[in-house]
């Protein structure tokens, strides 16, 4: 068959020399799956004979012969010429050098995209399969992470240690071991600013309710507050001994707290920078500290095995949770809205007082995620399944899942209900060593050891 002009401008440039490439006297046949560089091309299980108009065919021998001839193949390039009934005395036209190496960079592109679209098609399988009846449209409320990746930002020049979103605009804020925060748009995949100022690691970063402050901590010992409207460091806090390894702006936005290496957390006056308040018990280095929604519990993590929960008034610990058999990396208090699921998975009944909770999520170097009833210090269940230590985790927006990251370099989604992980996506080269959720859009942020800053479209 030979094609018309329209079918040749359905094919594309690069498919038509891709066949002209594997012709023989001008004609291709391709038979089942035909596959070139582990590029392949779906067929009918009809023979397909397709015939190329001689000007393709020309375009392909010149292209070639540039080929031979600009990397040095005399001889090579004498026969093809001779062979291809190539004019000997007619000199190559410019337009086509280096036209071979640029189609096979279209080669690599058109893989990448059949890559991705296999993906999808898998994917769609599966929801087939397992998700129910055909055509049900999913609850936003369950959209979860989806590969592959919408972008993939590198700029850090070590590993990324955390990841935020901002409450209100749509960027993103990454830390880094090359001690610089940077500021990237997450729908657009643009790199905005770099904030500079600590002199070690930063090993955490928090926002307030506005998203007009932004607190960091850092390994150089200190504690940094910054104008987000002006990016420019508005005050520095000491105090710590050691360390500096986990922040958080506390809901009133008035207060700061701090945990680190010298195994204390702190409480810092926002206008003035003091210290007001230090939270000891701790055996060994606090890893992470976060306050509860209202501000009136403050949890923390450590290397001596154990989750405490204190309170903040009064600095009590009111709980001290102790059945990780090795570091506790991470926590998360679990918002209200999946205290209906959890309510349901564990069987439990609501308090004489009418309200359930407060529960806590924490991870750890022993590979599970633990969830527990702070009012009672029970652990309520456990999820298994990451091959290294878990590094971050936190409730779906929606409530009824869980989302989790480990140095096993994967994103997992939990279905904690049924106490399974239903989803794993591979997501970084490395160690991926936080992730966050927005609140209200559909994306997921995570970043890894491999030093890039990935965003993952939920859907």
């Amino acid at each position: 068959m030979v094609l018309s002009q329209r079918q040749r401008d359905e094919l594309g440039a690069d498919l038509i020399f891709l066949l002209e490439l594997l012709m023989e006297d001008g004609a291709c046949k391709f038979g089942g799956n035909r596959k070139l560089h582990s590029f392949a091309f779906p067929v009918s299980s009809k023979t397909a004979s397709i015939c190329l108009a001689a000007s393709y065919k020309s375009h392909g021998n010149r292209a070639i012969a540039d080929y031979l001839r600009s990397n040095g193949y005399e001889e090579a390039y004498s026969v093809f010429k001779k062979e291809a009934e190539l004019d000997m005395n007619d000199e190559l036209d410019k337009k086509y050098a280096g036209l071979l190496e640029k189609k096979w960079t279209s080669v690599i592109r058109l893989q990448k995209k059949v890559m991705e679209l296999e993906s999808k098609l898998n994917e769609a399988k599966e929801e087939i399969t397992f998700g129910g009846p055909m055509g049900q449209k999913r609850d936003p409320k369950e959209w979860i992470p989806r590969p592959p990746e919408k972008y993939a930002l590198s700029g850090h020049r070590s590993p990324v240690t955390r990841v935020i979103f901002h409450p209100v605009f749509s960027v993103m804020v990454s830390a880094s071991e090359d001690a610089t925060i940077k500021v990237w748009d997450y729908e657009t995949g643009d790199f905005e600013r770099t904030l500079k100022g600590h002199t070690d690691s930063v090993q955490d970063i928090s926002f307030d309710q506005t998203g007009k402050l932004l607190a960091s901590c850092s390994a150089d010992m200190s504690i940094k507050l910054w104008d987000f409207q002006g990016f420019e460091c508005i005050r520095t806090m000491h105090g710590h001994d050691h360390n500096v390894s986990s922040v958080a702006i506390m809901p009133n936005g008035d207060h700061i707290i701090s945990a680190s290496r010298d195994k204390t957390i702190k409480m810092w006056e926002v206008a003035t920078g003091y210290c007001v308040k230090t939270f000891t018990g701790h055996r060994e280095w606090v890893r992470m500290v976060r306050p509860n929604q209202d501000g009136t519990l403050i949890a923390s993590c450590s290397n001596d095995q154990t989750v405490r929960v204190w309170v903040t008034a009064t600095k009590e610990c009111k709980a001290e949770l102790r059945e990780h058999e090795h570091v506790v990396e991470c926590i998360s208090w679990v918002p209200e809205c999946a205290y209906p699921t959890i309510l349901e998975a564990t069987g439990s009944e609501v308090k004489k007082s009418g309200k359930p909770g407060p529960f806590l999520l924490s991870g750890s170097r022993d590979k599970t995620i633990k969830m527990w009833d702070v009012s009672t210090g029970m652990c309520l269940m456990t999820l298994v399944g990451h091959d290294n230590w878990v590094r971050g985790m936190m409730v779906h927006p929606g409530g009824k899942f869980i989302v989790s990251c480990a140095d096993d370099k994967t994103l997992r989604v939990w279905d904690y209900k049924n106490k399974r992980c239903m989803k794993t996506l591979t997501a970084h080269e490395h160690f991926v060593t936080s992730l966050d959720f927005h609140k209200t859009a559909p994306y997921v942020v995570t970043g890894s050891v491999d030093q890039t800053v990935k965003v993952w479209e939920c859907r």
